[in-house]
């Protein structure tokens, strides 16, 4: 069996190999390294490790029999062109997710609690800028305010968890769920986003990249919006309208935003917003921060996530068993 791996560069140690063994032989290119003809006939399996890049026209691996995209995000896997074929389209959902939620949630405690302000302030004059006052601009006590959830999955619940510890109240919206969750979980459900914004001293977003999710945070959903809102995006970047973000931020529409994920990754060409906060504008100022599409990552979520990609492919071209399958829909509407 051979393996492709697509938009992800050789592990120095070797791990994608060692998880395989004897079965499959495993090569790897990065993204700006297409793989050769002949190994992209001849793959069995598909592992792309890019949420950014695509893998090409499919009809390019004849022999594909499963691809599985390494991460959570898989919208830049065309599953529909895959189902056309009998290809199942797989994703990895259970390597990081503390790691995001932990981000998620620390991206608020930093503003609401002023600690890169702080930091920031010391670290230009550690004498001069000592002491409390004047305070962060987004300050605030975190008890008995209320956290939102756009989208209670997995991550979605680990965050919740997490903001719930800080006594704050939770309420979440998620359409897909049915009735009665919000009963087994103890959260307040929101009917629609305009409920969600408007009961929210702080949201965050937990959403897959859809049709249906793609800019749910716009300029109507902005506008419902408490005005000491701290929104938050460690999900998927093109789930915020980054225009509709601009102005309600320069409006004071809301108080503040955290991305970890942007629509353009690196943000070339960059947005008014981001060139804004790169001329440190007052307006901006202490309002925003942005982490490099980070929250997934630590050590040992690396490891995980490089160990359960080879796992799927494996399971399914050895034993036959299919896991974290997300276009099982599409493939059985082709059978």
């Amino acid at each position: 069996m051979q393996v492709l791996y697509l938009n992800y560069p050789p592990s120095p140690d070797g791990l994608e190999q060692a998880t395989f063994g004897d079965f499959a032989i495993t090569t790897s290119y990065k993204p700006d390294q297409p793989a050769p003809v002949a190994e992209c006939l001849a793959a069995d399996g598909i592992i792309s490790g890019s949420a950014n890049h695509d893998v090409g026209d499919v009809n390019q691996y004849p022999n594909c029999k499963i691809i599985v995209r390494m991460g959570v995000g898989y919208d830049n896997l065309d599953s529909v062109a895959w189902a056309a074929r009998g290809v199942p389209v797989c994703n990895v959902p259970d390597y990081g997710t503390s790691e995001v939620a932990d981000h998620a949630v620390s991206l608020m405690l930093t503003l609401a609690r002023g600690t890169h302000y702080y930091a920031t302030r010391l670290a230009a004059d550690p004498v001069g800028n000592w002491g409390w006052a004047p305070g962060a601009p987004l300050m605030r006590r975190l008890r008995g305010q209320t956290f939102g959830i756009v989208g209670l999955g997995r991550i979605g619940m680990a965050a919740a968890r997490r903001a719930h510890g800080f006594d704050m109240d939770i309420i979440f919206y998620d359409p897909h769920l049915p009735n009665g969750v919000e009963l087994g979980v103890g959260y307040r459900r929101a009917r629609s986003m305009a409920e969600l914004m408007a009961a929210s001293d702080a949201v965050s977003l937990h959403a897959p990249l859809s049709d249906e999710t793609r800019h749910v945070i716009n300029a109507e959903s902005l506008s419902h919006a408490r005005d000491n809102l701290i929104l938050i995006n460690t999900a998927r970047g093109p789930l915020v309208d980054i225009d509709a973000l601009h102005d309600a931020l320069k409006s004071n529409r809301i108080a503040g935003a955290a991305l970890d994920v942007l629509p353009s990754e690196p943000p070339v060409p960059l947005h008014p917003l981001f060139a804004a906060l790169q001329a440190g504008e007052p307006w901006i100022k202490d309002r925003l921060l942005l982490t490099p599409h980070a929250a997934f990552y630590s050590p040992p979520a690396n490891l995980d996530i490089r160990r359960k990609a080879a796992e799927v492919v494996l399971y399914y071209l050895r034993d036959g068993r299919l896991t974290n399958c997300v276009n099982g829909h599409l493939l059985r509407k082709n059978t």
